[in-house]
């Protein structure tokens, strides 16, 4: 049974979204305070964590950057907030999707099942090797240069989407269609966030490249096995 994490101060939200995803073989637990939240995420072993950006002590924001200093858990922020930049924020801080409320459950647990269904496909899949990196899709885990790198659940998709097929060219359109789950509107600038982050914790590689008026591409120096 999948597991989710709700850190959310809204008692009557985790009571009916519980019943909801009890329907659909999803059990959740729920934090109100996310300082309880970020001392017992880990030990829980969720699959998934639901986090609401408006909360008393600490916002949804922080405890994103909390979780991603330590873990890759896919994480799915759930907010009353409706500003693109607020979203924006969220995606440049690690967070795999955003859903405004109020919502539809059912959107709700469709995203979230993209998000781990594409997470459970890759670890049965190969590992690539290229001069300096290594993705390892049956451990999920990217070894650059000897040594581990820490990457989101998107950065991490997408490097996989890259990097099975380099040297090809995968315009933004492209992109959206293999990586669903960001709302649309946002989605277009978020592939251009995701790259910039993901550039950055692959450097000094520099085999992502912009391909101009077509989108981007992964050009190694070499294949060294696959």
């Amino acid at each position: 049974m999948t597991h989710i994490l709700l850190i959310d101060d809204d008692r009557k939200l985790g009571e009916v979204l519980g019943e909801y995803l009890a329907q659909h073989n999803i059990r959740l637990s729920h934090c109100l305070h996310p300082k309880e939240a970020l001392e017992n995420y880990e030990s829980l072993q969720v699959d998934l964590i639901i986090l609401d950006v408006m909360m008393p002590d600490i916002d949804g924001f922080e405890v994103c950057r909390r979780i991603r200093k330590n873990s890759q858990i896919p994480i799915f922020m759930l907010t009353a907030r409706g500003e693109a930049m607020d979203r924006v924020v969220g995606l440049e801080l690690g967070a795999d999707d955003y859903l405004c409320k109020p919502f539809e459950p059912r959107e709700l647990v469709i995203r979230m099942q993209n998000i781990l269904n594409r997470n459970s496909t890759s670890k049965a899949q190969k590992t690539m090797k290229f001069r300096g990196i290594t993705v390892d899709q049956y451990m999920r885990q990217v070894t650059l240069l000897g040594k581990e790198l820490k990457l989101t659940n998107t950065e991490y998709q997408l490097l996989v989407l890259l990097a099975s097929s380099p040297r090809k060219n995968y315009s933004r359109d492209e992109i959206m269609n293999e990586l669903k789950g960001i709302e649309v509107e946002l989605f277009s600038r978020s592939v251009d966030i995701t790259i910039s982050r993901l550039r950055k914790k692959i450097a000094p590689l520099d085999y992502i490249k912009t391909v101009w008026g077509a989108g981007y591409s992964f050009i190694p120096e070499d294949v060294v096995s696959s």
